[in-house]
């Protein structure tokens, strides 16, 4: 079995067991330092023809110095004892994945809706969203925590995933680091329009392949929890295309066939309103447990996600063993 996919199995494992401590330290925090301090500096006039190239030059900078210095701490660590370096490569691949951050962060929005307790639901859901949630409704914030467990399986799980079994910590990382530019300024507002364009085409190509792959994946896991994955393709196949991305529609939609609701409608951003096309048919209103439901379908994708490299690596390492 090839060592970057055994490291990379593990790795989600590790994530599943122990997540995202608060107080260890986690390379995202050092890359989000960087990206705001570029945002400073160098996207002052956002209207200027030169705003798109300095856009351009932080995507290559911001990915390239992400995959140099990890691959640099790697060989270093190497130097020390390969040891060492093996369990630098597990532990870096794991901040870029957040199996149990999702499941933790949507059941406690749950949890704490049942209470009744919507202020404390909105600062919780407001946490792992970009849109503004402290005027919410319930059923808004049902969807919007729906809306950013569906999507975040490629993000967060199955891309991260993909990207590790192909070439360790380092390509992982380059990942992660794609996504962080995305989700700070890959918006298609006035300031980030020229800025964050490379930027957000660059995550668009890096998440195809994820994401079809995560269609799959959650189309059988949605099965295997007497969802209704006919129904579930099939929205996906009408209205994945209406999402702004044309990655993260494909969860989103899904999801949204399965529960039978309607996902997208307005979202306010910093006080400004942007509209998404709906997706699915309302059969009837989000509710709590819906998120309930999503979180188990995370969790299903994820140990799919586990399931098909264990196999495939043992197919390999079989082949290997008696040289077929």
């Amino acid at each position: 079995m090839n060592p970057v996919w055994w490291m990379t199995l593990l790795a989600i494992l590790v994530d599943r067991a122990v997540g995202d401590p608060p107080h260890w330290p986690h390379p995202v925090m050092l890359i989000g330092k960087w990206i705001n301090w570029c945002d400073g500096r160098c996207n002052r006039a956002p209207n200027s023809t030169y705003t798109q190239w300095w856009g351009m030059a932080l995507t290559v900078s911001t990915v390239g110095m992400t995959f140099f210095i990890t691959g640099g701490l790697i060989w270093a660590a190497s130097l020390i004892s390969p040891i060492l370096a093996i369990f630098l490569q597990i532990w870096l691949i794991s901040t870029t994945i957040a199996w149990k951050g999702l499941m933790d962060s949507g059941t406690q929005v749950y949890r704490t809706l049942v209470r009744e307790d919507l202020a404390a639901a909105r600062r919780q859901v407001g946490h792992i969203v970009g849109r503004d949630t402290m005027d919410l409704s319930e059923t808004e914030v049902v969807r919007a925590t729906v809306e950013t467990l569906a999507e975040n399986i490629v993000d967060a799980i199955v891309a991260p995933v993909f990207y590790g079994a192909l070439g360790g910590a380092p390509w992982a990382m380059a990942y992660r680091a794609s996504n962080t530019l995305d989700s700070m300024v890959g918006y298609k507002s006035e300031k980030y329009l020229r800025f964050g364009m490379v930027s957000a085409r660059w995550d668009d190509l890096l998440n195809f392949i994820p994401a079809r792959l995560t269609a799959l994946l959650l189309w059988v896991a949605i099965g295997l929890t007497r969802g209704d994955s006919k129904r579930a393709w099939r929205i996906m196949q009408r209205d994945a295309k209406k999402h702004p991305s044309p990655n993260g529609g494909i969860p989103e939609s899904m999801v949204a066939g399965a529960l039978l609701v309607e996902l997208g409608g307005t979202n306010f951003y910093k006080g400004i309103p942007s509209y998404r096309a709906i997706m699915g048919d309302r059969a009837r209103a989000l509710a709590p447990p819906d998120i309930l439901r999503t979180v188990q379908w995370v969790d299903w994708t994820t140990w799919l996600t586990v399931g098909l490299m264990a196999t495939g690596g043992g197919i390999v390492w079989a082949l290997a063993i008696f040289h077929v």
